[in-house]
């Protein structure tokens, strides 16, 4: 199975880890009794441009962290601040039962799961694993079932609002899984986000976030050629954006998101274009739509 899952991942076009979900029969206990331990240690494997501030927003609503991530310096911030950073995704889930998992690709998302010191080598019955990487939902279908037959929960919850909002805590969160499990996981992702939604069964939250990429993609494109015809006919490109974002063009790139150096200040633009949502993590949805 593990192998399918890479191939699958790999046709994606995209590289990391994940898995892990329990079955439908989950009792009401259980997710009780997660809820009461609200504030026991929570796993967090992949703590990048939007995992680290993901992970901060946790720390303060009071939540001990187990961090992981494949490149050691990105956890040094989290050790220096005393919380616990092991080796492994399998060791994070010997230490946690409730993990998040944010990672670039589906193939990084399989590895975390199911590769050789992945999550599910030593996940305990009854966890409950979110999955808030941008994957195949496909891919998420599979590892859902891998951990259901462990004994645990699977949700994927993938986000919208880049790095700003994760910084904030203002995500927007898309949320596939049994709906008997999303109060448990509604708890977790409400610390991180201001708006955690239901979509379904497991995959349909990737399936909302892709369809949001997409229509993303095609209003960041014309607000970019809108922008660069302005500024070629001699508008100021501060005035152009006030003008479209005060008329009909008016959209998320253009008056929070802007493309253009100097429009706005905390945003990629204004930064050299470091740390944003870079074209090869939007091509997933161009590979999830073929």
């Amino acid at each position: 199975m593990a192998a399918s899952l890479r191939l699958r991942g790999a046709a994606s076009g995209l590289r990391y880890w994940s898995r892990r979900q329990q079955p439908a029969v989950a009792s009401l206990a259980a997710v009780c009794s997660r809820s009461m331990a609200s504030k026991t240690p929570v796993g967090f494997i992949g703590v990048g441009n939007m995992g680290n501030p993901m992970a901060k927003n946790l720390m303060k609503h009071g939540y001990p962290l187990i961090i992981y991530d494949v490149f050691p310096d990105a956890c040094k911030e989290f050790l220096d601040a005393g919380e616990q950073v092991v080796s492994s995704p399998a060791d994070v889930a010997e230490k946690a039962d409730r993990i998040i998992t944010m990672l670039p690709t589906s193939i990084n998302a399989i590895e975390a799961y199911s590769g050789a010191n992945g999550i599910l080598k030593k996940v305990k019955k009854g966890s409950l694993l979110i999955d808030s990487s941008t994957i195949d939902p496909m891919v998420s279908k599979e590892l859902a079932k891998e951990v259901e037959k462990m004994g645990a929960v699977f949700m994927d919850a993938p986000v919208s609002g880049g790095v700003g909002a994760a910084r904030s805590g203002n995500l927007t969160f898309m949320v596939g899984g049994v709906e008997e499990e999303f109060a448990a996981a509604q708890e977790l992702l409400g610390c991180m986000g201001s708006n955690v939604v239901h979509c379904g069964a497991v995959g349909t939250g990737q399936a909302a976030k892709i369809c949001n990429n997409l229509l993303l993609a095609i209003s960041m494109i014309g607000t970019a050629e809108a922008m660069n015809l302005g500024i070629r006919l001699g508008l100021d490109p501060k005035l152009l954006a006030k003008i479209l974002n005060m008329s009909s063009g008016r959209c998320w790139s253009s008056d929070t998101y802007n493309p253009v150096p100097g429009v706005m200040d905390g945003v990629p633009s204004a930064n050299n274009y470091q740390g944003g949502f870079g074209t090869t993590l939007m091509a997933k949805a161009s590979f999830f739509l073929l």
